[in-house]
């Protein structure tokens, strides 16, 4: 099993796994853009293995809720069979 995480928002009432499109339209109306947030802090790179970015993922998730001065931002997670 390989653990997936995501970022979303406390008041975000969609699953980011399951209902992306839901989760990243409201996301995007309330301004978190999180994504783009994301996006400017992991270190992704088409070069890495998915479970390295998978790595740097979470990590930049870690990063970005520790500097959370708003106390918005929640780590979700979730467990995926692996080949």
């Amino acid at each position: 099993m390989q653990r997936e995480c995501r970022l979303t928002t406390f008041d975000n009432p969609y699953d980011p796994f399951e209902q992306f499109t839901s989760w990243f339209l409201f996301d995007v109306e309330k301004g978190y853009d999180t994504c783009s947030y994301l996006g400017r802090i992991a270190k992704t790179s088409d070069q890495f293995s998915e479970e390295e970015n998978n790595e740097e993922t979470e990590r930049a998730i870690d990063e970005i809720i520790k500097y959370d001065f708003r106390n918005i931002y929640r780590k979700v997670t979730r467990q995926v069979a692996t080949a």
